[in-house]
Order: structure tokens, then C-alpha cells, then sequence
């Protein structure tokens, strides 16, 4: 779906929250072959007991990754994102969790570079089947002015 959306047309404090995604060892198997992160706190059961998670842990990168995949829902032709800041990982995923993400307007700033257009600051934070907050990250997105 696309719907145009200005720089003015932003509510700081207004938010949405998507619907969720249940994390799979198949996630962690493809995230571990697409990085190359197969390190033994996301790939090896046996060695996970003896930690006090006392099972394997999603990659960070993979949270991260479905967390904002859930919030592609809508495309907005006169906003791209300039990148994110602030990224935590606050708590782990296991095998089983259902994340899903919470994002909320939190600033709004002009933008030096740009003066069409402005910088619109969005949080993100995906949180698991018990409303935890286990990953937290500052979106930024250029977005336009309104022409005129």
C-alpha cells in the first residue's frame, strides 16, 4: 500500500504496532548462513545450558531485521530512511518467541542538508509475547515538505 505522508503531516507521539512473527531455529539457521554468525550463543543447544540463558539466543542482527520487516506495510514515496541510531539489544529472544514492533513518532528536526525537507525521528521497539521490550532503535527517515 502507498500513501503519501509530509514532513508535516507527522504527529510526534502517534504510533502503530504491527501483528507478530513467531522466531523459528530456521530463522537462526538462515540469519547464522546469511552473516556467518555461527557462534555457539545461537547455534549449539548443549553449550547454551551451561549459560544462565540456559538455551540459544537470536542473533541481535536477526531481531533487528524481522523487527522492522514487520513495519513494512506501507510505502511512503516522498520519505527514505536515512539509517538508526541508538540500537539495544535490551533483552534475548529464544526459539518459540513471538516479537512484534511498537513504533512511535518521538522528534522531528529540520534537515541541514535539505531544506525541502526534514528529519523525522521514529522508535522502535519490538517487544516479545509478554509486551518486554527486547530490542530498542531511533529510526530516521528524510521525509519531504509539503510542496507550496
Amino acid at each position: 500500500m502507498e500513501q503519501t505522508t509530509y514532513f508535516e503531516d507527522y504527529l510526534i507521539g502517534s504510533s502503530r504496532l504491527t501483528s507478530g512473527r513467531t522466531i523459528t531455529e530456521t530463522d537462526f539457521i538462515v540469519h547464522a548462513g546469511h552473516t556467518g554468525d555461527f557462534f555457539p550463543h545461537h547455534m549449539d543447544a548443549e553449550f547454551m545450558k551451561t549459560t544462565p540463558f540456559g538455551q540459544r539466543i537470536a542473533h541481535g542482527t536477526l531481531v533487528f531485521s524481522v523487527g522492522v520487516g514487520l513495519t513494512a506495510s506501507v510505502i511512503n514515496p516522498v520519505a527514505f530512511s536515512y539509517g538508526y541510531d541508538r540500537l539495544r539489544f535490551i533483552k534475548p529472544v529464544f526459539i518459540g518467541d513471538t516479537i512484534r514492533t511498537r513504533t512511535t513518532i518521538a522528534a522531528k528536526e529540520d534537515d541541514p542538508k535539505r531544506p525541502n525537507a526534514g528529519r523525522v525521528i521514529e522508535r522502535v521497539e519490538v517487544l516479545n509475547q509478554r509486551d518486554e521490550v527486547v530490542l530498542a532503535a531511533d529510526h530516521i527517515y528524510i521525509v519531504e515538505r509539503r510542496p507550496g
